[in-house]
């Protein structure tokens, strides 16, 4: 039998955004519920064309998924974020591109929401559903003018470029020697940038992680915050948007949104083999039912308490920093590095349980297209990203839980 937590996230349950303190009901992910068949339907094909069809874009559009960490005064829900994570992961449980698209999408306003107000009104002012995608690599240099800065780079792994009209991008200001003085991310409108479309993976195959390259883009100085700053908890958003959702820190709202994901495929994955597999015979070792064999059953408990394990830990933490920035308390550092320690171990977790699956799913499941076998592939294709890589992380823990100094802004 699977276990209750990571079940109801395959099935889009709202069970487990209550036990992280948001009693409210996900209206949003009630929204949501009658596309997942549709979504998982759709899957093969987004694999196979590299793309996430319209009609799903439009459909979470509508059902308000992309608004849910925008600022209300934008039209936006600045919903609590486990009911963002927890559409995320049943979206990514019927498809992992498009649940890993509709996280980095969805994660972007509350970015946003960090910058001037002038720059809030120029993405939001005419259209509410603008979306905006990121690269926050610092590869890009900018160069101090009059008002602004003047921007060029070329940026890789910009997910969800083909679906946004805006970018964020990472980049260093260069000071008077040429040197890095400062490290930015930039606000940067369509008109201003290229997508080169060089997206042809092995996972994760449909979220338009193309490049994105500009030059000699002039940023008025209102579409730049420096990253040192956010780090603080601190931007010149929050003078407009005083709510606790925008008092989080960044590591934890975008690197929970590259986590989730993977979370939510590995999740409709073990549901996907529980069906599958409680038919199926062996054709070898003696034959059998698979279900009567005591190593594969063994195999369900491992993957099942991995799942679970990684999803309690991640909920504990965002309620734990949700109830503080209600309180309008301090976000103490040892709770912000055990948020990225749990991260990347939650990321960890889940690699592992899918392997176990995978290996244990036998031949028939090796087949080009087969949901475990697509599953696969995504679940370790997310997990590349930088901020799922565990040793950085494990050692900022580490050094903090020695007393020594911390000097990273991703936590």
């Amino acid at each position: 039998m699977s276990s209750a937590v990571h079940a109801s996230t395959a099935r889009g349950s709202s069970a487990a955004v209550r036990e992280v303190g948001s009693p409210e009901r996900n209206t949003v992910l009630d929204a949501v519920r009658p596309h997942l068949p549709s979504i998982g339907e759709r899957a093969r094909k987004v694999d196979e064309s590299r793309r996430i069809p319209s009609a799903t874009m439009r459909e979470l559009g509508r059902a308000g998924v992309f608004r849910m960490l925008q600022p209300a005064r934008f039209g936006g829900a600045e919903a609590h974020p486990a009911q963002f994570y927890e559409v995320v992961r049943a979206i990514a449980a019927e498809c992992g591109s498009t649940g890993w698209v509709t996280s980095i999408l969805g994660i972007h306003p509350w970015h946003v929401g960090l910058f001037d107000e002038h720059a809030q009104r120029e993405v939001w002012g005419e259209d509410a559903d603008t979306r905006i995608c990121s690269s926050y690599a610092p590869v890009g240099t900018l160069v101090p003018v009059d008002d602004g800065y003047e921007l060029s780079g070329r940026w890789m792994f910009a997910s969800g470029c083909d679906y946004a009209s805006w970018a964020l991008l990472g980049a260093m200001v260069l000071g008077a020697e040429g040197r890095p003085v400062d490290f930015m991310t930039v606000l940067v409108p369509k008109a201003d940038y290229r997508v080169h479309d060089v997206w042809d993976v092995v996972g994760m195959r449909g979220t338009a992680s193309n490049e994105i390259v500009v030059a000699d883009a002039f940023v008025p100085a209102h579409r730049v915050i420096r990253n040192y700053d956010t780090a603080q908890l601190t931007g010149p958003g929050q003078a407009v948007n005083t709510g606790p959702l925008y008092r989080l820190p960044f590591a934890t709202m975008f690197t929970t949104a590259v986590a989730m994901p993977i979370l939510g495929v590995v999740s409709g994955c073990y549901e996907r083999y529980l069906r599958a597999m409680r038919e199926r015979t062996r054709l070898s070792l003696g034959g059998g039912r698979f279900v009567e064999d005591p190593f594969a059953q063994a195999a369900v408990a491992r993957a099942s308490s991995d799942i679970d394990a990684s999803l309690l830990q991640l909920e504990r933490n965002v309620a734990a920093l949700w109830d503080l920035a209600q309180a309008r308390e301090p976000l103490p550092m040892a709770l912000r590095l055990r948020v990225r320690r749990d991260q990347v171990l939650a990321t960890e977790r889940a690699l592992s349980a899918i392997d176990v699956l995978f290996r244990t799913a036998g031949g028939t499941s090796l087949g080009r297209g087969n949901p475990i076998e697509r599953a696969w592939r995504d679940a370790h294709a997310g997990a590349t990203h930088v901020a799922n890589e565990p040793d950085r992380a494990l050692a900022l823990y580490g050094r903090g839980a020695f007393g020594l100094p911390i000097e990273d802004n991703l936590v």
